[in-house]
């Protein structure tokens, strides 16, 4: 069956590559954005297509339209940029996940919320299962954004209790990948523009945080999946690839993979930064009968291919 599909925040990194996903699959797909942190040129490929329709719209505002399901993936998720205009950050999780929330109970829509691991905070249990409720500084820096995630999902179990509202809730592990941000402040990116660029890779503290990366493909499989769960089945439910490396590992091997001759540069730990991050992924292996199937290796390669494009086309400045 073919539905009418909105994805908020369409035109972003992971929005993108789910537009791309969902209209393989023929469904009338909506791209919105206000073009934040999106990027037209994400989705100018998909233009053609007539089932693809791209409006500029800010979440923090209500939107009226006839859908059939709603993913709602529209926020600043790197910290670069999520503590750029901290109070926006907060307005877009909270606002934008009312307007949505209100948007799918008016047209009796289904409603996926693209949650999270930044609500586990600097976990104190590893790894990280969805029964943990996190260990956050509410007053921090990284709070704009791990506060107003967690207050998201508040919103979506309470419209669902008091609405019956059917809703899904991602909690979404580190995700790299084509259409990544050069300048987004994400380990994966930074270290590849930095390789290519054969400058100093920067590594905050001695690199032994660890990180659990996903590749894209991987992860939009598993939203997908989950969107098409039975009614009663809510979640949250962690997506992400429990293998576990420490940046210092990461640095190494993109410096290996792009060929780069750059040095590492420790600098201070920023505020808050967790020191490991890993999803528990029993619950998506058991109920989505998901689990990743792309190598990291094999994600970089792709990744380093994406970025040394952009650096041809003289979209990453060389300094």
């Amino acid at each position: 069956m073919v539905k009418r599909i909105l994805v908020t925040g369409g035109a972003g990194f992971l929005g993108s590559h789910l537009c791309e996903r969902l209209l393989r699959e023929g469904h009338d797909v909506l791209c919105v954005d206000n073009f934040y942190t999106g990027r037209k040129q994400n989705v100018l490929h998909l233009l053609p297509n007539g089932r693809f329709e791209m409006m500029r719209h800010d979440v923090t505002f209500p939107l009226y339209i006839e859908v059939d399901e709603i993913y709602n993936l529209a926020c600043p998720a790197s910290p670069i940029h999520y503590q750029h205009d901290p109070v926006q950050t907060t307005k877009t999780s909270v606002h934008g996940a009312i307007n949505m929330l209100g948007l799918a109970k008016r047209v009796k829509a289904k409603i996926l919320q693209a949650s999270t691991s930044e609500v586990y905070g600097d976990p104190e249990i590893h790894p990280q299962t969805e029964s943990y409720w996190g260990h956050v500084n509410p007053i921090g820096i990284r709070s704009c954004y791990d506060e107003g995630k967690r207050c998201a999902e508040t919103l979506f179990f309470d419209y669902h209790r008091q609405h019956k509202l059917r809703i899904k809730v991602v909690r979404i592990f580190n995700t790299y990948g084509p259409r990544m941000l050069p300048n987004d402040g994400r380990v994966v990116s930074n270290f590849i523009v930095q390789a290519l660029q054969n400058k100093p890779i920067t590594i905050y503290g001695q690199g032994n945080q660890t990180r659990s990366f996903c590749y894209v493909d991987d992860l939009i499989e598993a939203m997908v999946k989950m969107m098409d769960t039975p009614d009663s089945f809510t979640g949250p439910v962690n997506c992400g690839n429990p293998q576990e490396f420490s940046i210092l590992e990461l640095a190494r091997k993109i410096v290996e993979l792009t060929g780069s001759s750059s040095l590492l540069n420790f600098m201070p730990l920023p505020q808050d930064d967790p020191t490991q991050r890993k999803p528990d992924i029993s619950l998506a292996q058991n109920v989505l009968k998901w689990s990743p199937t792309v190598a990291l290796d094999e994600g970089l390669k792709k990744t380093i291919s994406y970025f040394e494009q952009m650096l041809r086309n003289g979209e990453l400045a060389l300094s």
